[in-house]
């Protein structure tokens, strides 16, 4: 995924020219480049860049493609201060064995990832349908301002794995610019602060390619208090 500047990709399975052109991520949505396992590659930069390199153990063998920005789903999820912008780099259903990427903006003083919700037991119903996905989850950080930071709690309940096991979490972190968070497990909830856009990179991959989820049920309830949807985004 390219976060800034332009690059080449060379590879056993392909050339990639000039990818990228946004001078930071909020621009404009990201490319994405897929490559499947064993592939040999060579970026060269042609520019000052940055580009966000996720990978996951696969035994399947899809094609490599390029998804171009214009190409990229964006959406306005929530309401109120729970609004946030939706960019669906690798949506549920793309021609990828596990990863599922999506950037997501958070302006100053909103919630995302709200109601907090989890994704750490495969749950289905009794027709197949899938409940929840059993995934892992990173949460790559950047801010509109060098100073920018963001609050995000990861907490467990008695129906997760580590719970049930006797090693529960429930840790605040406060990250900042290029920030990683782990997401093991649990509830994972983020909250950005006043004066600051909030951007996150989700990478996610687990028992499915999908982003099947349960919220916390404490707080569902929030979902169906929303007036109205936040009126600085869509940001792009």
């Amino acid at each position: 995924v390219d976060l800034c500047g332009v690059f080449t990709v060379r590879s056993n399975r392909g050339t990639w020219a000039h990818i990228g052109g946004r001078a930071d991520v909020y621009q404009r949505a990201g490319h994405v480049l897929y490559l499947p396992p064993q592939t040999q590659i060579e970026i060269t930069a042609e520019s000052h860049c940055e580009f966000a390199l996720a990978a996951v153990p696969s035994d399947e063998h899809h094609e490599p493609f390029l998804i171009k920005p214009e190409s990229v789903p964006v959406s306005i999820r929530g309401g109120d201060n729970v609004s946030r912008q939706i960019n669906d780099l690798l949506p549920p259903g793309s021609p990828v064995h596990r990863l599922v990427l999506v950037e997501v903006y958070t302006p100053g003083g909103n919630w995302s990832s709200y109601p907090p919700h989890k994704h750490d037991v495969h749950i289905e119903k009794p027709d197949g349908t899938l409940l929840e996905a059993d995934l892992e989850e990173i949460y790559f950080y950047k801010f509109d301002r060098p100073d920018g930071y963001a609050y995000q709690r990861v907490y467990t309940d008695e129906r997760s794995p580590l719970h049930q096991a006797g090693a529960p979490i429930d840790v605040l972190v406060r990250p900042q610019n290029n920030c990683v968070v782990l997401v093991p497990e649990g509830y994972h909830p983020v909250v950005s602060a006043p004066g600051y856009t909030t951007y996150y990179l989700n990478v996610l991959a687990g028992s499915a390619q999908s982003l099947a989820n349960q919220d916390d049920p404490k707080y569902a309830w929030v979902k169906q208090t929303y007036q109205s949807r936040d009126e600085r985004l869509p940001l792009y």
